[in-house]
């Protein structure tokens, strides 16, 4: 583990210079199958509790890396699936701002093959490997039961127009949770917790790689280093993945940096949920939250000091 929190992450124009890294070896992957999974409730992280040191990434030797996909002209030619101006009109949102900066990509380079379609009995939503078989999302998708257990959750990494040939679709078989967030709408509460970790039946992560996670700080409000991936369902259906860099993040100023809702006017829509926020330290990237909620005003993502613990915890419990 390392713990460069006082240091920033690379500016948007620093990764844009970054060069692509090709893979050293070739490998693969096959898919399996789960139901009904148990949820386990990890106790939030105390105020002025001493945060855990950063969670580090992995890129297997046999992945090429990237940092700028190119646009997916294919897969961004066809027509949009919702119209954004008449559909969120009554709830009063935006979530776009501005021309749109979403870009449709098609690459299983790391760490794009780490961004996933997650799907549940709610819907679909989007997430990323934080571990060997540990998937990071949205609480807000996930079928919390009332016996005490969730629904079934499944997990396609770099699911386009279908789960990748190689890495399959695997099935949650644990739920790690801070606060079970319910939908549609989401309080100023659930907006601070609004993150799981699902423990998968299998260690796809040593085939696909997974990338690192650390505790957001107010300290990088402001700055445009952030890059967001998901499934949005306007522009392809939740069918391919999309990104756009340069995001800046703002933490709540009302909440320490234990739990908080960190505000931004990135280009978001539902599907998108639970997709990452990462910026890179040198090249690695490191996840710092997912992406919740909008309202007509600002887009918001959960982060903080507790969604680290509850990382380390699912991996720790379930290596």
């Amino acid at each position: 583990m390392k713990n460069q929190e006082n240091e920033k992450p690379l500016s948007s124009n620093e990764v844009k210079k970054l060069k692509p890294v090709k893979a050293k070896k070739t490998d693969e992957l096959d898919e399996n199958g789960l139901l009904e999974i148990e949820a386990i409730a990890v106790e939030k992280v105390v105020k002025g509790a001493r945060s855990i040191g950063d969670l580090d990434g992995f890129i297997p030797e046999n992945v090429s890396q990237d940092f700028n996909p190119p646009v997916d002209k294919k897969g961004a030619k066809k027509s949009k699936f919702i119209d954004r101006e008449t559909f969120m009109q009554p709830q009063g949102s935006r979530t776009i701002f501005g021309p749109d900066q979403r870009i449709v990509y098609n690459s299983t380079a790391y760490p794009w093959r780490c961004v996933g379609r997650i799907e549940t009995a709610l819907g679909y939503a989007s997430g990323v490997m934080i571990g060997p078989r540990h998937v990071l999302t949205c609480a807000h998708v996930i079928d919390f039961l009332s016996n005490g257990s969730t629904g079934w959750v499944k997990f396609s990494p770099m699911y386009y127009n279908g789960p990748n040939a190689s890495y399959g679709t695997a099935n949650a078989i644990k739920t790690y949770y801070k606060y079970k967030v319910k939908g549609p709408t989401i309080d100023s509460t659930e907006g601070k917790y609004d993150y799981s970790v699902i423990v998968l039946d299998r260690n796809i992560g040593n085939t696909i790689g997974w990338m690192g996670a650390k505790a957001y700080t107010d300290s990088w409000d402001g700055g445009a280093y952030w890059t967001h991936a998901g499934y949005p369902m306007d522009l392809t259906g939740a069918q391919r993945p999309i990104y756009q860099n340069s995001i800046a993040l703002n933490g709540d100023d009302s909440t320490t940096d234990t739990h908080q809702a960190i505000y931004h006017q990135g280009d978001v829509w539902p599907g998108q949920s639970g997709g990452p926020f990462w910026g890179y330290w040198g090249t690695t990237p490191y996840v710092v939250a997912v992406q919740s909620w909008q309202n007509a005003s600002t887009n918001a993502a959960s982060g903080g000091n507790d969604l680290l613990d509850l990382v380390n915890k699912a991996r720790t419990e379930y290596p």
